[in-house]
């Protein structure tokens, strides 16, 4: 699959699509199991933030786990011709909304690995046609191949973040 061009996402988007250095659908499927095994070496940890008012590690991984379920709505949206502008979100609304420190990170690591392997159903399923199609979010124009090269950065982004300032 071709990367995305640069008028296919917003500006915003760039750092997550440029971390994506090889087949997007393969680092999306070694995703499903590779950061679960990481949640799971991190459980003596899943409560730490490194500095006050900063996520915990369940606080992360509930954010990656509503950031896939968003950004793969969207996705879906626009590679059925959607045309309807889509809303945002509030990233930092919805962790202080969500109740994460309530659960168990394996919980999250076995939610992450369902959602994901049920996720690259339709991602394998996507044709050059829908991977080219471009609807509206956020007030902003994405492309359906850039929402899976973002889906996977955004992971990388943040598996980065936590071995760099969690461990």
């Amino acid at each position: 699959m071709n990367r995305p061009q640069t008028h296919e996402y917003p500006a915003w988007a760039e750092n997550y699509i440029k971390s994506v250095d090889e087949d997007v659908i393969e680092i999306l499927a070694r995703q499903a199991s590779e950061f679960p095994d990481f949640l799971n070496t991190l459980l003596d940890k899943a409560d730490y933030a490194y500095a006050p008012g900063k996520w915990s590690i369940k606080e992360i991984a509930g954010h990656i786990i509503d950031t896939e379920r968003i950004l793969t709505y969207r996705l879906t949206c626009f590679a059925r011709g959607e045309t309807q502008a889509l809303p945002g979100f509030n990233e930092d609304d919805y962790v202080s909304r969500a109740h994460f420190s309530d659960r168990s990170l394996p919980s999250f690591s076995e939610e992450f690995f369902l959602l994901r392997k049920s996720n690259l159903y339709l991602f394998e399923s996507l044709q050059e046609a829908e991977l080219e199609r471009i609807g509206t979010a956020s007030e902003r124009q994405t492309s359906v191949r850039a929402l899976l090269f973002v889906i996977a950065g955004h992971l990388i982004h943040h598996t980065q973040i936590i071995k760099e300032r969690y461990l």
